[in-house]
């Protein structure tokens, strides 16, 4: 049976099929179907009528529940959405998603293109594609199946969101063109909703009483994100692919010869790619493709402009976060005016104080506007608005509304100049000033940074309370059963059968999980305090130099900048923290709650690893990627993606992707995962 040649076979009556022909013609039948919607997803050039595609699916339904035992997590069938799950898992990505620096003006996309041309010894060809306002995931295939998918996250880690993935009919559960499928091939794309489709969602949300959603980005990423695949399902989502994160066993040249090889595989790309050769033809395109933006059927926000030599790539190397061979020229923000009738300060979750400004209600470009960000005090003052004052409003990357500036008015008298509070709004702490910016010092006590401190406060690296996450956080704060972090320890089983979702077993799992917390060590613990500039890796320092929490509370800017590492910001904030009264105030409820925090008197500050650089490749048997990092990074060295000459080590695990034979290429020190715990131990001493 071939179902792509020929969809027309008539079916045998299932109960006459033997387990033998029925797993056969379910095969064919998911090899089919699949052609079928690649056909008409990215090829578009469907070849059988939807009623003879839609008989086939039923076919293959009914086969897969009469034959149990052929069920399979790539069938088609499963795009109809799997049951609910409880909580996205995070997952490591095959290779770095990184963002893309961007710009508004033409001649920052002179200065990008001068930079590649006094970097590379042969004239650069560049790839143009529209930038996509949509949600970055990653797919990953292991012998052209589907194996899993996951959210951009950090661009290191994402959310496994691979049963919402299935749900899209534009991503392959299994590629075509057999004779080139890789063994691993992970590839990114972007998840859009189509303007047509984000309308008819927004009507049916406010016709539902719920509030509509901002744009389709936002669209997009809160569908995706969901725990019930079921209702992915019904969404009208798509996805476009653009760029291939990793692959073994093939090779490609350059971008445009990789692009052309996606939708050979079965992923979709953009008609509109171009190759071109000059800064001409780039304005051009951009020019062109800014005024068929609107006809557009998803939402685009600019051009990317990508180097199409993956040799010159290579020479032009990465920033941390950022390829220095590619670069986003973004469409000019959609714009109107209205008037500006208050300036409120919202607090945020990290603390920081941010301007709000009050609009009448206006629409810009089909969204409507009626409030807008004034980032801080000096961008005010720079732009001089004021409650009153006529207003130019813009959606910034068509996301974010922002004040542009303020349209003068001759005959009307205008209000004072805004000022910002010098204590918080919500708690009444001081407000610290950080160049342009503005903070409230009362973390531990300031109720729009409640919330936020409670969920870092039970992470995974710093208290590590299972059971607690953002909605049960939410909850606690909602129902007033949490003000701050010390509250936890005082939270009765009683109280939390409270919270939604809660039977007695699950209530008293995390009543366990949070008394378990009652002695952590002390560089846990400064990082779960949230202190500003504190990460992970500045708490170790601190901890393993200052040795108890005490010391650490009566050192001052001298003493903490004494030590290698912590600068002036890390040390004003350490001290503001711990002078604040209101951050003093719940330490002294900790620890009158029983909160014990272990003294670190038997470590010395040791890096032994200082400086060194170190790429991860295939699976390790006794660490996750994230541990290893943990311990790399805890004696100094530095965890990196790709392997390049200033690479001290590859540690290799089982099945090492291309990484290892790059290394093997440059002379790069291998480690099997026996001789990367021997480097480790030695360097412990």
């Amino acid at each position: 049976m071939d179902f792509k040649k020929d969809p027309q076979v008539d079916f045998k009556e299932i109960q006459d099929l033997t387990p033998e022909q029925a797993r056969q013609e379910i095969e064919a039948l998911r090899e089919g179907i699949e052609y079928h919607n690649y056909l008409y997803y990215v090829k578009n050039e469907p070849v059988t009528a939807d009623a003879r595609f839609d008989a086939l699916f039923r076919r293959l339904q009914e086969l897969e529940e009469a034959f149990p035992q052929f069920q399979s997590d790539v069938s088609p069938t499963r795009r109809v959405g799997a049951a609910p799950v409880d909580e996205l898992k995070r997952v490591a990505h095959a290779g770095p998603m990184l963002s893309i620096n961007a710009a508004l003006e033409e001649k920052q996309v002179q200065n990008f293109l001068d930079f590649i041309d006094r970097n590379t010894t042969q004239e650069a060809r560049y790839v143009l594609e529209p930038k996509f306002d949509g949600f970055s995931v990653e797919v990953v295939y292991e012998q052209g199946l589907f194996q899993y998918g996951a959210t951009r996250g950090d661009g290191r880690m994402g959310e496994d969101i691979s049963q919402n993935l299935r749900t899209i009919n534009a991503v392959p559960l299994r590629l075509q063109n057999g004779e080139r499928i890789p063994p691993f091939l992970s590839v990114r794309g972007e998840v859009i909703m189509p303007k047509a489709g984000f309308q008819r969602l927004n009507r049916e949300r406010v016709q539902n009483g719920e509030p509509p959603f901002a744009n389709p980005r936002n669209a997009a990423a809160g569908t995706m994100r969901r725990l019930d695949p079921r209702e992915v399902a019904k969404k009208d989502l798509d996805i476009l692919f653009y760029e291939i994160i990793s692959v073994e066993g093939i090779r490609f040249s350059s971008h445009w010869e990789m692009l052309h090889q996606l939708p050979r595989w079965g992923f979709r790309t953009d008609a509109r790619n171009r190759l071109c050769a000059s800064f001409e033809e780039i304005r051009s395109y951009y020019q062109d493709l800014t005024a068929q933006r609107e006809q557009v059927e998803y939402e685009i926000d600019g051009v990317v402009i990508k180097v199409d030599s993956y040799a010159q790539r290579e020479t032009l190397g990465t920033r941390h976060r950022s390829p220095r061979w590619a670069f986003a020229w973004k469409f000019p923000p959609k714009e109107e005016i209205t008037r500006l009738e208050d300036i409120v300060v919202q607090v945020g979750r990290t603390g920081m104080l941010t301007p709000v400004a009050l609009l009448q209600p206006v629409d810009v470009g089909g969204v409507t506007v009626s409030r807008a960000t004034l980032h801080n005090a000096e961008d005010v003052r720079k732009k001089d608005v004021r409650v009153g004052d006529r207003v130019r409003i813009a959606r910034a990357g068509d996301v974010i509304p922002e004040v542009v500036e303020q349209i003068p008015e001759p005959d009307r008298p205008r209000k004072d100049p805004f000022v910002m509070p010098s204590h918080c709004p919500a708690c009444g702490a001081a407000v610290l000033k950080e160049g342009a910016y503005s903070f409230c010092s009362g973390k531990l006590n300031c109720p729009p940074q409640i919330h936020g401190g409670i969920i870092h406060y039970a992470s995974r690296d710093a208290m590590d309370i299972e059971g607690l996450g953002k909605k049960t956080a939410q909850d606690m704060v909602r129902k007033g059963l949490v003000r701050n972090i010390a509250d936890l320890y005082r939270l009765s089983l009683d109280q939390l059968l409270q919270l939604d979702g809660f039977a007695r077993k699950s209530a008293t799992q995390l009543f366990e999980a949070i008394q378990a917390t009652k002695t952590p060590p002390l560089d846990r613990f400064l990082y779960a305090l949230g202190i500003r500039h504190v990460g992970q890796r500045v708490a170790r320092i601190l901890a393993q130099e200052f040795k108890s929490l005490e010391a650490l509370k009566g050192a001052g800017p001298e003493d903490l900048t004494a030590v290698p590492e912590i600068g002036p910001e890390i040390a004003q904030s350490v001290v503001q923290f711990f002078r604040e009264r209101e951050n003093q105030k719940v330490l002294e409820d900790l620890f009158g709650s029983g909160v014990r925090i272990q003294d670190m008197k038997g470590e010395t500050r040791t890096r032994p690893l200082e400086g060194k650089r170190f790429v991860f490749t295939g699976r390790l048997a006794h660490y996750s990627r994230k541990q290893a990092a943990d311990r790399v990074e805890q004696l100094g060295g530095r965890v990196v993606f790709s392997v390049s000459g200033e690479t001290d080590y590859v540690v290799a695990g089982e099945d090492p992707g291309s990484k290892y034979a790059r290394a093997r290429d440059l002379h790069v020190p291998t480690l099997s995962e026996a001789e990367f715990e021997a480097l480790l131990s030695r360097s412990q001493g």
